[in-house]
């Protein structure tokens, strides 16, 4: 099996119609010898910011002489990358390797397994093949139900940022989100949350006191003195000091603030992590499509936006950077997402939409979100394809003399279209 045929085989099981439930994962790891049994973790849900907070975690970790694993979800260059050891991604032939091993039980399984739960199954195998010390484990949807809760109490629950995506999976309410992200809370265990809403505190706090879980806040008054460029964000962290952080959307200060209040934790149950670890390791930490500046001239924004909250935050950021100037925004989503809401919030910010279809089954044709996008009073068009799209981005944000618009770009609204918004760019922009 070649590596476009193993991803060929991954990518054909679909989750659509399957039950959710945490069997098919069990069967398929029991058949690798239980290798999450012998592995420790940190388990990350949330709606937003899970990615950059386990990301900062691992980093830090990594700088701790801990060899950790880190697997997250959706990848944006190559599949590889969701599955990675000291910030080395997965080898091809590896990949292949674990595959082959497992096809013949996953093709006999009563209950096929989906895709996110076959990936969950190699990267368990692949991170104990690894003599992994401790994996930063991403939960891909909700919590309880998710593939990655088949683990059991791992060494910190973390669950940042709460709001509403994934409702129909969910749940229509924002406890009945909280309510599933606290699945990953085990009984005994220790969770650090993001904290800041009410009713969202009310559930962790319920949970938390019903499985005899010590429960941490992330004290975001410790953060002060915050300054921003397109290159990194520093702020003082008490009791630290000054800490650069190389992520530069605005939010980015409070993701790092739960993964330090997470290993703060992990420090007091043993693990051997210096303040100059989290200072090295907060310093080189890399986690591309959040608010990642591609180009300067004109100034293009990459941010994976996808939810509403996830828009309003980008919206902050780029005010934060951008303050009184208007954006040009390439727009492409999932038809499943409250396009609506997020457009509410980057709206007034923009000085033109410009549409495009992710190349993703369960995109939203580009006419369609060009039919939402110009209910706003701003200049909207569709174009068939991404690089058409840059292009007339680059074009409309011409920082150079003559009739000028705007000198800033902005692509959002999905992950699944950052590789190719990132290609089109750098060929374009040569």
């Amino acid at each position: 099996m070649e590596i476009a045929e193993t991803l060929e085989y991954i990518h054909s099981v679909k989750w659509q119609g399957r039950k959710p439930g945490l069997e098919r994962t069990r069967e398929l790891l029991k058949v690798l010898g239980n290798p999450e049994k012998s592995l420790k973790f940190v388990h990350i849900a949330g709606t937003n910011g899970k990615g950059s907070t386990a990301a900062c975690i691992a980093s830090v970790l990594q700088k701790s002489g801990y060899r950790t694993g880190l697997y997250t979800s959706p990848y944006i260059r190559r599949f590889n990358e969701r599955i990675r050891v000291n910030g080395e991604d997965i080898p091809d032939n590896e990949l292949m390797r674990l595959t082959e091993e497992i096809r013949p039980y996953a093709d006999v399984m009563e209950d096929s397994p989906t895709e996110f739960e076959l990936i969950t199954a190699l990267a368990m195998k692949h991170f104990l093949n690894s003599r992994c010390d401790i994996v930063v484990l991403e939960v891909g949807m909700g919590g309880e139900l998710d593939s990655t809760n088949v683990i059991e109490k791992p060494e910190v629950a973390v669950i940042t940022s709460i709001g509403y995506d994934h409702v129909r999976e969910l749940g229509p309410t924002i406890s009945d989100i909280a309510l599933a992200k606290a699945g990953i809370i085990k009984s005994g265990g220790d969770v650090v949350i993001y904290g800041g809403n009410t009713e969202v505190e009310d559930v962790f706090n319920r949970v938390s006191a019903e499985r005899g879980v010590r429960l941490l806040r992330a004290n975001f008054s410790r953060v002060s003195e915050v300054e921003f460029s397109l290159e990194s964000i520093r702020f003082k962290f008490a009791p630290y000091g000054e800490i650069v952080l190389p992520l530069v959307g605005s939010y980015q200060v409070y993701n790092a603030a739960v993964a330090i209040t997470a290993l703060e934790l992990l420090r007091s149950k043993g693990f051997k992590i210096s303040a100059g670890d989290i200072f090295s390791g907060l310093a080189s930490v890399k986690w591309p499509g959040r608010f990642e500046i591609l180009g300067r001239d004109p100034v293009f924004v990459l941010d994976g936006a996808h939810n509403p909250q996830g828009a309003e935050a980008a919206a902050n950021s780029l005010r934060r950077h951008f303050a009184g100037q208007k954006i040009v925004f390439v727009v492409g989503v999932m038809a499943d997402k409250d396009v609506n809401a997020m457009m509410n919030a980057i709206a007034p910010l923009a000085d033109s939409f410009i549409a495009v279809r992710p190349n993703h089954q369960r995109a939203l044709d580009a006419k369609t979100l060009c039919g939402i996008l110009s209910r706003y009073g701003v200049p909207t068009k569709g174009y068939s394809s991404i690089w058409d799209g840059v292009a007339a981005a680059l074009r409309k944000a011409d920082s150079g003399t003559g009739a000028i618009k705007c000198g800033i770009v902005c692509a959002l609204g999905s992950l699944y279209f950052s590789e190719d918004i990132r290609a089109a760019y750098m060929a374009l922009s040569v």
